[in-house]
């Protein structure tokens, strides 16, 4: 991959990674209830989704889900329902009132966050078929492809991660204190549940 080219690959790689979407929402939900720190478990869960995505493209299987309009249309409808269901979720939640008047949501171990954000990430079809028509464009086929797909996905991957972790979570981590007293937190739920429905309902009827 030639520097240029690569420039170019970095450049794409920002825009997108600032584009807001359901790891953006997801990384944003897990700094302001769980800490700015403990969000990059999150994050790291959405790097594995797209490291799948790769190989899923890379292994051509990308293909199929793109020329597979059922295949497409189950992970699509799954992507959906999980997002409702974590909307959902918090839509009914109630925050914990501490004996200091304070509210804590529900914490959520290291697992379950790097679960929750593969379980983002991966179950978007449309992001398989954005990386089936993203990933050629830089790849060239007459050269070793492992190096060039090394350098491609640890661009993908290391951009996403500094905006992830410095921007959305940074930026919600100033918000923490308006999540201190019960109202604040239920109107956290409330968003964050209703962000959670409209991504799922633009998953299902954007195309």
């Amino acid at each position: 991959m030639t520097l240029s080219l690569w420039f170019s690959l970095l450049s794409a790689c920002i825009i997108i990674s600032f584009t807001p979407g359901a790891g953006a929402i997801n990384t944003m939900n897990n700094s302001m209830r769980q800490g700015w720190r403990a969000s990059i478990w999150g994050i790291l869960g959405q790097q594995i989704a797209l490291l799948i995505h790769v190989v899923i493209v890379a292994a051509g299987v990308g293909i199929l889900v793109a020329n597979s309009p059922a295949l497409f249309a189950v992970i699509r409808y799954a992507g959906a329902a999980y997002l409702v269901y974590l909307g959902i979720r918090m839509l009914l939640s109630k925050p914990e009132v501490a004996s200091d008047g304070t509210t804590s949501g529900r914490q959520l171990t290291r697992r379950a966050m790097l679960n929750r954000g593969i379980l983002v990430n991966l179950l978007n079809p449309k992001a398989i078929v954005f990386f089936l028509a993203f990933t050629p464009q830089f790849i060239n086929a007459d050269q070793p492809l492992l190096a060039q797909y090394a350098l491609y996905i640890g661009t993908v991957i290391a951009v996403d991660i500094l905006v992830m972790y410095f921007f959305f979570a940074g930026t919600a981590r100033t918000f923490q204190r308006f999540t201190a007293t019960y109202r604040g937190a239920k109107m956290l739920n409330i968003l964050f549940g209703v962000l959670f429905i409209l991504v799922a309902l633009l998953l299902l009827f954007l195309h």
